[in-house]
């Protein structure tokens, strides 16, 4: 979970950076106040960039001011005054992208994957650069696995395949490759199981080899293949997280 919001994070300073010199729309006050706002951000004085910004909102309702006071209140760890920041940005332009992405990450960081979801479907909407639509993809991915792995505890396992499958259709994502093989497994789908275990090996970027080796040898099993449950059980045995468990299923092999 703290990857993807320092992921996100990493985003929003990009883009508030970008934002500093786009202040054509408000008046010389409000325009002043705003930029020494956001040089007091940078400074590292976020509540005095929050002073300034609250300042500014007097004058005027820009959404750029809105949404950098946002970003500096998620670095004060408020979330719920930033998420009512990112309300009034978008309140005053719907089209923004980025309040969307950052409105997603709150809720993600919160748990409220189905809200984050959302969110960062409407940053994909609204952005207009492929690698934003990209990040948004690999976000909605995350999101999607995290609801079906409260599936999967829950042993919901039909509603846990959908959402994984949701999520693999936004992106490659080798963890979600990986529950997937998992909840097969618990379902007895053999053949799935062995389809998404390939899957997660060559989609891996995070996960280790152990867990795919380790799921496709219990497929194999479950099949009454032993010899190629045996080669996959061999090839997880010393992984940190699953070698115990295929150390244990060849020696009952």
């Amino acid at each position: 979970m703290k990857k993807i919001v320092k992921s996100i994070l990493l985003v929003l300073i990009v883009l508030s950076s970008t934002f500093l010199a786009q202040t054509a729309e408000m008046d010389n006050d409000s325009k002043k106040i705003y930029n020494e706002g956001n040089k007091l951000r940078k400074s590292g004085d976020y509540a005095g960039a929050i002073a300034k910004y609250d300042e500014a909102l007097k004058l005027t309702s820009d959404y750029r001011v809105y949404y950098n006071k946002s970003v500096t209140l998620k670095k004060l760890r408020k979330y719920d005054e930033a998420e009512a920041a990112l309300l009034s940005c978008i309140e005053n332009k719907k089209d923004f992208s980025s309040a969307y992405n950052a409105l997603g990450g709150i809720y993600f960081a919160n748990g409220q994957y189905s809200e984050a979801i959302e969110q960062f479907e409407k940053f994909k909407q609204y952005s207009d650069q492929d690698k934003h639509k990209e990040k948004a993809d690999q976000y909605i991915a995350q999101a999607y696995t995290k609801l079906a792995l409260k599936e999967k505890s829950d042993n919901k396992y039909p509603k846990a395949v959908e959402y994984l499958l949701k999520a693999v259709d936004h992106a490659k994502f080798d963890k979600a490759y990986l529950a997937l093989a998992e909840v097969y497994i618990d379902m007895q789908k053999w053949d799935e199981a062995l389809e998404a275990g390939d899957k997660a090996l060559n989609y891996r970027k995070k996960i280790s080899k152990g867990g795919p080796n380790y799921f496709k040898g219990m497929a194999f099993k479950g099949k009454g293949d032993n010899v190629k449950a045996k080669e996959c059980f061999l090839a997880g045995k010393n992984d940190k997280t699953y070698g115990q468990n295929c150390k244990y299923e060849l020696e009952s092999l």
